[in-house]
């Protein structure tokens, strides 16, 4: 390493941080994959009077869908609404090109859930976090 250069833990590093960071790898992986022409995708779940109950937070980019984060109220899951929030999004992601979807769940929350709507373990993490398992699934869109 180069002298005057030197490495230090960042706690809470601000939007410049990220920024600087975030777009460097962005430009070189323009350089070597094309342009990603990533996308924020949410979809969201409103109960009648408004409320926000559940929802879908995640991106596309390289023609593939990332689900980032799904969550439904405790009292609203098993009814469906999980479901119909997933393929929403799906289907959103197949308007914006997407072939494939890619996600990650641990073993208490909803593996079961991914493989009922045709999702596939390509990955698991054992005792992540300690007595669990973290999986990760992919699904063919096309």
């Amino acid at each position: 390493m180069e002298e005057g250069f030197n490495i230090r833990i960042v706690e809470q590093p601000d939007k410049a941080f990220w920024g600087t960071i975030g777009q460097g790898l962005r430009n070189f992986n323009t350089e070597q994959a094309g342009d990603d022409k990533i996308k924020e995708l949410s979809v969201a779940l409103y109960s009648p009077g408004g409320e926000l109950v559940g929802g879908v937070i995640a991106e596309t980019y390289w023609e593939w869908l990332y689900i980032n984060v799904m969550w439904v109220q405790q009292g609203l899951r098993g009814k469906g609404y999980g479901e119909q929030l997933l393929k929403r999004t799906e289907e959103e992601a197949k308007k914006r090109g997407v072939r494939h979807a890619y996600l990650d769940t641990f073993s208490f929350q909803a593996p079961g859930f991914y493989e009922k709507n045709g999702y596939s373990v390509f990955g698991k993490l054992l005792d992540f976090p300690p007595g669990h398992e973290r999986y990760f699934y992919h699904k063919d869109l096309h």
